[in-house]
């Protein structure tokens, strides 16, 4: 999970390497998941990421809530009923039919553009925790995302917060993790399972130090 002994070959280095069922609880009550488009994903099969280390595990996928995009969703409903409240009313009756019947879809090629857009944002911001390190993805465009990492013996401190009604009830919150890296903090917002999340790092940086008082890092 760091740092092998010199010397050693990549087989040998994992077999130093614990599977994260050993060593964490959280992980091993966790059924691997197969559907990539969730927002809890323990142990995912068959995801990769592009800086993903060769001997590098993922351990969990985070994204936000779906709860918490209920927002967006009441968006998109609107903007397919205004049209037809607008039709009813025949506010633009004096138009042309082909003027208001061309208006109508660019009117829906424009909510379906912003409907992608928001699912786009939802789906490519994660938040991952891998055996060696945790990795925040802020995806704001289809042209820019900003990446931070941090190694798992950098975390210094783990902070869950669940405040209100509907985090309570649905069982989301933040964590909000300070380490010893270039950018000290880094905030997993509005994550499923923000208590089980926090565990598991605990006993991620756990297994890092044992491995360090058993020699099997430098």
């Amino acid at each position: 999970m760091a740092t092998k002994m010199a010397g050693t070959t990549l087989a040998e280095k994992d077999r130093l390497r614990r599977h994260v069922d050993e060593y964490s609880e959280v992980m091993r009550k966790e059924v691997p998941c197969k559907r990539h488009n969730s927002a809890f994903l323990p142990k995912p099969k068959r995801l990769t990421i592009d800086i993903q280390a060769e001997s590098e595990q993922i351990v969990l996928v985070l994204r936000q809530h779906v709860i918490t995009q209920t927002k967006s969703v009441f968006i998109v409903v609107a903007l397919l009923l205004l049209p037809l409240l607008f039709s009813a009313t025949q506010i633009f009756s004096f138009l042309p039919l082909t003027y208001r019947f061309g208006s109508m879809m660019g009117w829906y090629l424009f909510t379906a553009g912003f409907s992608l857009e928001c699912y786009l944002k939802w789906f490519y911001r994660v938040f991952i925790v891998t055996d060696e390190r945790i990795i925040d993805v802020d995806f704001n465009s289809m042209i820019y995302k900003d990446v931070s990492t941090t190694k798992i013996d950098k975390i210094e401190d783990i902070t869950a917060i669940t405040s209100g009604f509907f985090s309570s009830i649905f069982d989301y919150g933040t964590v909000i993790i300070q380490t010893a890296g270039t950018k000290q903090e880094l905030e997993f917002e509005d994550i499923p399972q923000p208590a089980k999340v926090t565990a598991l790092l605990n006993e991620m940086i756990l297994e890092e130090e044992l491995e360090k008082f058993e020699g099997r890092v430098n």
